[in-house]
Formats: structure tokens, C-alpha cells, sequence
């Protein structure tokens, strides 16, 4: 074949890339970070953001699903960037939220902290899966429903609680309230935070007075001592009527004990040994032995159980209420006090802190306010102390609590310190 005119014939030359192999003292740089991957990411996010004017849903998906596929692998740097890009839009792909939710918390606090778009079912994947300081966040939120509070509650951290008793706009279910309660005999700094919440209830209060501090006791006994004037006026003729059948009904004959306005038991002066309660609480200052507080507990119309458990605690603030209740004068706390050998007097001859706290506290009590909370402790903590509770009780089963009724809950946690096997 004739050549072409003017062709020059060159050598085949092929161009090769060197690599680090070919040059023994060449070292293998690190990748530089891809400035195509970082405008990449923000292009993204930009759509991910765009009003529902300007991208439709299934758009608004795709874009999504590809931006977590780059987020995977990008610096935390450039995941706290997008997610601070993306807190404040009303509505997140889920994809995008369970990735960033899942995340380190620097990377996920700008959706925990702002981000009002986010679902219950979001923050509970996020409970379940990340860190403490996750849950705390979620715990500090504008707005925490009942069953993320339950979530967090069941969790069981202490911090955690804290900064969620201390959110006025968290929602507690009765379930999660118990459960801080329960938490709270553990960790007595939870006591303050728990009282200031609208949720709790006299029977949490009544029940929790056993392991508070005096300034909670006080709070308690300032806060939930009610009056039952109104469960009096309206059941006023039914003692007519349950008289009548002999008593025989049980469960009104219990409920009636605790709205009748008498507190002592006049029928039990018949069969003691004392000619009334005062006599039995004189006698009481040369000695509080069992036999004496039992018949102090019967005199007094509540069962020995919880005179017991008045008797034997610690703060002796239960003291004041029992006279107070049953009309004793002031003095009768300093007899029942000196025979229980507690101290009266410091080194000093000044009256003791302990003596003085209690008496303040039969001092600031009303009497009615004094027997509703007596007349609760007797129904609570006696009334639904059964075999099968008492069991529970010494074997400390506390995941049977959620079972239990308000009364037999009342009576597990105020015993189950108490109760040796």
C-alpha cells in the first residue's frame, strides 16, 4: 500500500502511571479529602431542605436515601454540618433522622435539641440504641410525651431523670411517675425534683414520705395533708347503712374507716389494760417495749403494722402525726419520744434538732389534715398486706410492682426495707 504524502511514521508511545512500587523510597500519600464529596453532601442537604414547593416527596426520598449513602462514610465534622442544615425544616426523611439520630452525640444534639418534626417512634429507636447523653437530651426536650417519658423512665438513669423532672414541659404517665418513685428511695436526690410535679398524687407522696428528707416531709405534709370534708359530706348517711347490715361488706367497711371523722378505737378501751390512750403513752415513757406499742396502735384505731412503722422510723416526724391525729397534747410526742430513748437534749442543753423538727411538725398540722394522712397509711399499708404481698416483699421482687394494686404498691415500697427474710 502506498504511503500517504506527507506522513511521518512515529514510534508507539504508551503513556504509564507511576506507581508507589516502581520508586522503592517513594511513600503512599493519604487521599486528599475529596472537595467534590464535601459540595456534594451540602447540594444535597440543600435539596433534602428545598420547600415541598420545589421538590415533590418522592424526590425529596431519592435525594435522601443517596445523601445517606455518602453520610455513611463522611468526618464527623461534615455529619454535624448536615445535620445542623437539616434541624430546622417540619419534615426529615426518616432515613436521614434514624442515621443522625444514631449518630455521635455532637452529630445528633441539633435534631434532639431543635428539631420539633421529630416522631415518637424517632426518639424511642433512639432511646433504645444510643447513648446516655442521648437519652438526657430527649429528656430536655420543648415538648416530651408520656410514652417517651415512660421510655426514659424505664431506663433508669439518674441523670437522665433529673434533667426530666426538671422539664416543665414533659408529660409523666402514672407508670413512669411510679417508676421514679420506686428509683427515688435509691437515689434520695430525686425526692425535691419529684414533688414539684404536677403529676404526683397524694398516694405517691403518702408512700414516699417514708424515705424523704425532712425538708421533703415537710413539703409532703404542706402539699397532700388534705381535708376529707367532701368524702365525709357525701358518704355521711352510708354509716347509717352499713351499720345496719352489721358491717358485713369488707371493702366499705375499709373505705368507711378511712372516711369517718373519729380516730380512736373506743371499743378497744373495753379490752385494755389502760384506761385510755393517754395512760398507755404515759406509761410508754418508761419504756416502748411491743406489747405497749401494739396496744398504742389499737387505742389509736390503725393497725399495728403501721404503728410499727410509725414507732421504727428513723425521722419520727410519723410521731406528731399519730398524736396530733388522735388528739394527744404536745407532750405526748416527747413521752413516746423518750421511750424510744431517743435523744432530747444536746451537750449543750439546747433541745435536739431531731425532737425540735417533730414537734414544729405537730405544731404546723391540722388536726383533719393530720388523720387523712394517718387514716391513708393505715388503709395502704395494712389493708392490702396479704400473704402473697408479704412474699413479694422479702423476695424483693419489684417487677411485680406494675401488678399490684395502689394500695399493695403503697405498702411493697414502704416494707421493703423493713422486711428481713
Amino acid at each position: 500500500m502506498p504511503a500517504f504524502k506527507g506522513f511521518r511514521a512515529r514510534p508507539l508511545m504508551i503513556e504509564t502511571i507511576a506507581t508507589p512500587g516502581d520508586n522503592p523510597e517513594a511513600k503512599p500519600a493519604a487521599p486528599p479529602r475529596a472537595r467534590s464529596r464535601r459540595e456534594l453532601l451540602k447540594r444535597l442537604a440543600d435539596v433534602v431542605s428545598l420547600p415541598s414547593s420545589r421538590v415533590n416527596a418522592f424526590e425529596r426520598s431519592m435525594t435522601a436515601d443517596v445523601l445517606v449513602d455518602l453520610l455513611v462514610d463522611a468526618e464527623i465534622d461534615e455529619r454535624a454540618k448536615v445535620a445542623r442544615r437539616l434541624s430546622c425544616l417540619g419534615d426529615i426523611p426518616h432515613g436521614l433522622v434514624r442515621l443522625i439520630l444514631r449518630d455521635e452525640v455532637e452529630v445528633a444534639a441539633p435534631l434532639l435539641e431543635d428539631t420539633v418534626a421529630l416522631s415518637d417512634c424517632d426518639l424511642l429507636d433512639c432511646i433504645a440504641v444510643a447513648s446516655p447523653a442521648h437519652r438526657r437530651l430527649i429528656a430536655g426536650r420543648k415538648s416530651v410525651t408520656e410514652v417517651v417519658c415512660e421510655a426514659l423512665a424505664a431506663r433508669g438513669e439518674i441523670a437522665v431523670i433529673q434533667t426530666l423532672l426538671r422539664n416543665a414541659n414533659a408529660q409523666f404517665s402514672h407508670n413512669a411517675i411510679e417508676r421514679v418513685l420506686v428509683m427515688s428511695r435509691q437515689a434520695p436526690g430525686l425526692c425535691g425534683h419529684l414533688l414539684r410535679r404536677p403529676e404526683l398524687r397524694p398516694n405517691h407522696a403518702y408512700v414516699l414520705f417514708w424515705w424523704a428528707d425532712a425538708e421533703a416531709r415537710r413539703t409532703i405534709l404542706q402539699r397532700f395533708a388534705v381535708s376529707r370534708d367532701i368524702l365525709q359530706d357525701a358518704a355521711a348517711d352510708v354509716f347509717a347503712l352499713a351499720a345496719a347490715e352489721g358491717w358485713s361488706d369488707s371493702l366499705s367497711r375499709k373505705a368507711l374507716q378511712f372516711i369517718e371523722r373519729r380516730q380512736r378505737n373506743r371499743a378497744a378501751i373495753d379490752k385494755s389494760p389502760f384506761n385510755s390512750l393517754e395512760e398507755a403513752v404515759t406509761a410508754a415513757e418508761a419504756g416502748l417495749t411491743r406489747e405497749l406499742a401494739e396496744e398504742i396502735a389499737c387505742l389509736s384505731g390503725v393497725k399495728p403494722m403501721t404503728g410499727a412503722k410509725i414507732i421504727t422510723d428513723r425521722g419520727g416526724e410519723g410521731l406528731a402525726i399519730l398524736c396530733k391525729s388522735t388528739g394527744l397534747p404536745r407532750g405526748a410526742v416527747r413521752s413516746l419520744w423518750r421511750g424510744l430513748r431517743r435523744a432530747e437534749t444536746t451537750p449543750s442543753g439546747e433541745i435536739d434538732p431531731d425532737l425540735d423538727r417533730v414537734l414544729t411538725t405537730f405544731d404546723m398540722i391540722a388536726v383533719d389534715r393530720a388523720q387523712t394522712v394517718l387514716r391513708y397509711w393505715n388503709w395502704s399499708l395494712s389493708s392490702a398486706m396479704t400473704p402473697q404481698l408479704l412474699r413479694t416483699i422479702r423476695e424483693k421482687d419489684e417487677s411485680a410492682i406494675e401488678e399490684l394494686s395502689t394500695q399493695q404498691r403503697a405498702a411493697m415500697l414502704a416494707f421493703s426495707s423493713d422486711i428481713s427474710p
